[in-house]
């Protein structure tokens, strides 16, 4: 190999590296996909994904951009070893994106690259992603909504910031399967409800009439109606009518009694992980030792968009989303906000048979 070709082939494989970012940026997973060899991988151990040939390429893609608020990546030149009609190298990358589940961060990777000369020149035989550095801090930026889709106008994009990290947008249905599965391999039972009147059906096949049941302060029982059937039904002994007639002064130590022991506790969470953790806030605490424990049996009932990749993400969830729409509705019905004073999270279920979570297909509540 001459001088000449040598130049014109790191030039040719450089493009390629460019070229990949840009279709990335742009979201056109077609033009990304032909830029491998026709039996070429994709390789990203951290997610964990691998995609082999151009049309799992392609097609997980598309799946991982559906996720994306904002997705910005950068190419830094790195290596290139050229052998004959092939090459291996290395590109530096930084990137910056936000999910629509409210997941984001920076990071720095490595593309640990294999490249192959074929009759339409220089293609990616292998990528295999390597992190580096990952901060998952919140991002203080916001992107342009319009211009998301590959082929857009430019002239169509508009200034308007997306919101923050938006922890409203419910779980695909693929994700909610794993949760379900994550959350059985944990010792709960699971189960998957197209809405809140399937679950609304479902709590009176759960819990037997007559049966001692208290409601935890929650907006998802509120607007499904859970919360009227158990309270004002008349099928159950609900515990929560008969706090509400104590004097908190005098009767403290029965409110207590009341709250921690029933035969059933009904609710919801402030976010499920997808390691299938349930993180429950509360300002007084008296509605947590049922769910830790102390009813012999739970339900929760979780809407879509509670699912969040993991516990510090919950967490977040519980101070950025939740605390601030529950302060709002505390200040109009009590005169005061709300506090994250205490904090439940449930990481398995040790009684088989105690806990129920019944997933929503659909967002309900906070």
């Amino acid at each position: 190999m001459n001088d000449f070709q040598a130049i014109a082939d790191r030039v040719e494989i450089e493009a390629l590296r460019g070229e990949f970012t840009d279709a990335a940026m742009m979201r056109d997973r077609p033009r990304l996909a032909s830029l491998f060899t026709p039996d070429g991988v994709l390789r990203m151990p951290n997610i964990p994904v691998e995609q082999i040939g151009r049309e799992a390429i392609r097609a997980g893609g598309e799946r991982l951009q559906s996720q994306w608020d904002f997705f910005v990546q950068n190419t830094h030149p790195g290596t290139i070893l050229l052998d004959g009609d092939t090459a291996t190298g290395r590109a530096y990358i930084q990137e910056l994106a936000r999910a629509r589940d409210g997941r984001q961060g920076l990071n720095y990777a490595v593309y640990h690259d294999r490249y192959q000369r074929t009759e339409e020149g220089w293609k990616f035989a292998e990528r295999v992603y390597e992190v580096r550095y990952l901060d998952t801090s919140p991002l203080a930026g916001t992107a342009p909504h319009a211009a998301q889709d590959s082929g857009t106008n430019p002239a169509d994009a508009t200034a308007t910031p997306a919101p923050a990290a938006s922890f409203t947008a419910p779980a695909t249905a693929e994700r909610l399967e794993r949760v379900a599965a994550a959350l059985r391999a944990n010792g709960f039972a699971a189960e998957i409800l197209d809405d809140a009147a399937q679950a609304r059906a479902r709590i009176n096949d759960l819990i037997p009439g007559g049966a001692s049941v208290l409601t935890g302060a929650s907006e998802t029982l509120r607007l499904s109606g859970i919360d009227e059937d158990i309270n004002a039904g008349g099928q159950y002994d609900a515990i929560r009518p008969r706090i509400l007639a104590l004097d908190r002064a005098t009767d403290a130590d029965e409110i207590r009694r009341l709250a921690a022991g029933p035969e059933f506790v009904v609710n919801s969470v402030a976010a499920v992980t997808a390691t299938g953790s349930l993180v429950l806030a509360s300002g007084s605490g008296s509605q947590l030792p049922a769910n830790a424990g102390g009813a012999a049996h739970a339900v929760w009932i979780i809407g879509a968009q509670k699912v969040v990749p993991d516990l510090s993400t919950a967490l977040r969830r519980v101070e950025e989303h939740a605390l601030p729409l529950e302060s709002a509705r505390a200040q109009a019905v009590y005169g005061r906000p709300s506090a994250v004073n205490r904090l439940l999270i449930l990481n398995a279920e040790p009684h088989p048979g105690r806990g129920t979570v019944l997933l929503l297909r659909e967002a309900i509540g906070y």
